[in-house]
């Protein structure tokens, strides 16, 4: 074991996860063995950092503590003791008393986390009055207090807003005030700090760990960053193919990994190649001016619209063939916004040109051949990818929408797309999105846009769920895609690090507003504006 026993509030003993997979007769075996036999403690009042690759078996250990996954999709074996109890033998009703007051958990994926029909104020009140920590009169100042520790802006304006009105930075926020409103024993923490901007990642991981302090709370800290571990964990175990192949203080692990493997996590610095050079004299791709997207802000019995939500105000930018336009900013700041309209995936004012033509006044029958060029991979690959669909009908359905080649053929570009991205193995073809982990479930989404060969792709921060390795292959494979097809991205991103790896250009964003524009290096080499250098000195202190 890797710390005192005398001290562990959690136990993982022998502990193996295995996928039941379905049979030829309908039946289910344990073919799908994904973690193997693991030892683990978590200590009384320390932080654990369990820390990998996505596929590497962490999310699958740290559900099993509340045994979310269902007994016909997953089978346990070994002990998995809290406090001195076996979690894995426990009945529903034990269950329900640790699920929430006990133990908390913030999900990798807070879209499919929250509900959709469910106002904010209400989900955090209900965790609050389920468990008899406040009654229903006394929640709304406590629901308050958490959205502004977890800086959620205007939090008081967004008491009554539903899920799909926030950003996914946004959301995840909400998913950690949700976690943490009933002052769990444990907390834990799968990728919690994924969809958040260098700044306010800080906030929350100095928010985890005073919480942690101040009562005495034990927290799992999954991550694939091992930055972000070294900022907050006390230990730290390194797993690999459902292994823990290394174990130990923080403090050790850094200055001595004795593996292999856990110096190559340690090495995640990118290969000190840039974006590609552009064509001599690109030509123009796409150009916006004056884009305004305003959410109405409606309050009253009548619903009527007191204010507006500036998420895009007055936006304007060239976009060459060939290049990569990164655009960065906080959570909120209208990245995701921008990318959408530029789409005509969210209604909007101003000039959009693609390759041309104006595209802002075109009816959906004309402007469904165009869509074909333009392709997008959301934030959040589990909520975009159909949970009824495998994953050859998921990649395959743009090629069959816009009739695109034989049967044959198509089965074909499907899987060469599916192996460009790194999941070439033809066992995967037939899977749903459920069976694979966050990382490889982002990889499904960039290949579903590949297939269709698109000349403009916005890419709303498709490296987020990845670990540091399987990024930078990410950025190698975009960047020889672009050299060999001419693609042009629009890169949304919090990652300053990957950002600098891959684009030509910036675009800073703050508050629905582009605060600074210009050539990447130079931004890099000389910020101008108060805010673009506060970002970069917190993503590269």
């Amino acid at each position: 074991m890797d710390a005192d026993m005398g001290n562990a509030l959690v136990e993982y003993r022998g502990f193996k996860a295995a996928f039941r997979s379905r049979t030829a007769g309908g039946g289910n075996d344990n073919s799908g063995e994904v973690v193997h036999g693991i030892n683990l403690v978590i200590a009384k009042r320390g932080i654990t950092a369990l820390v990998g690759e996505s596929g590497s078996g962490k999310t699958v250990s740290a559900q099993a503590l509340l045994r979310l996954q269902s007994p016909d999709m997953v089978n346990y074996g070994g002990e998995l003791l809290f406090e001195g109890r076996d979690i894995l033998a426990m009945d529903e009703a034990e269950l329900r008393g640790i699920r929430g007051r006990e133990i908390g958990v913030i999900f990798q994926e807070p879209a499919t986390s929250l509900n959709p029909l469910h106002r904010i104020e209400r989900q955090i009140a209900e965790a609050l009055t389920v468990h008899g920590t406040a009654k229903p009169a006394e929640t709304r100042p406590l629901v308050l207090e958490w959205l502004r520790k977890v800086g959620l802006r205007d939090a008081e304006a967004r008491l009554g807003a539903f899920p799909h009105e926030l950003s996914g930075g946004e959301k995840q926020r909400v998913m950690i005030a949700l976690a943490l409103v009933n002052r769990p024993k444990l907390l834990v923490a799968d990728e919690p700090t994924t969809a958040l901007d260098v700044t306010i990642q800080a906030q929350i991981l100095d928010l985890i760990r005073s919480l942690q302090q101040e009562l005495g709370m034990a927290a799992l800290f999954i991550t694939h960053d091992l930055r972000l571990a070294r900022r907050i964990a006390s230990r730290i175990a390194v797993m690999k193919d459902g292994r823990i192949v290394e174990a130990g203080p923080a403090d050790e692990i850094f200055a001595s990994p004795r593996e292999e493997y856990t110096r190559l996590l340690l090495a995640d610095d990118a290969s000190g190649e840039g974006p590609p050079p552009l064509p001599g004299e690109p030509r123009e791709a796409a150009s916006v001016s004056g884009l305004k997207v305003y959410f109405p802000v409606k309050k009253g019995f009548f619903r009527r619209t007191v204010s507006y939500i500036k998420a895009v105000d007055g936006a304007g930018f060239t976009l060459r063939r060939g290049e990569t336009l990164g655009v960065v900013g906080e959570s909120g700041s209208g990245k995701t916004t921008l990318g959408k309209a530029l789409l005509r995936l969210q209604k909007s004012e101003g000039t959009i040109v693609i390759d041309g033509r104006e595209i802002q006044g075109l009816d959906d029958n004309t402007l469904r051949p165009a869509r074909r060029k333009m392709q997008i991979i959301f934030q959040d690959p589990y909520g975009s990818l159909s949970p009824r669909m495998t994953v050859r009908g998921i990649v395959g359905e743009g090629l069959l929408i816009h009739r695109i080649g034989a049967k044959e053929d198509r089965e074909a570009r499907v899987r060469a797309a599916l192996a460009e991205v790194g999941l070439g193995d033809p066992d995967f073809l037939d899977r749903y999105p459920n069976e694979f982990s966050g990382g490889q479930r982002q990889r499904i989404a960039l290949a579903r846009a590949l297939v269709m060969e698109p000349e403009i792709l916005v890419l709303d921060e498709p490296t987020s769920s990845l670990d540091r390795a399987t990024q930078f292959q990410a950025v190698k494979l975009l960047r020889a895609l672009q050299e060999k097809h001419g693609f042009s991205y629009i890169f949304i991103s919090h990652d300053l690090r990957i950002v600098r790896s891959l684009c030509h250009s910036l675009l800073i964003m703050k508050a629905g507003r582009i605060v600074e524009a210009g050539p990447a290096q130079d931004i890099f080499a000389s910020p101008r504006h108060e805010y673009t250098q506060s970002l970069l000195a917190a993503a590269f202190s």
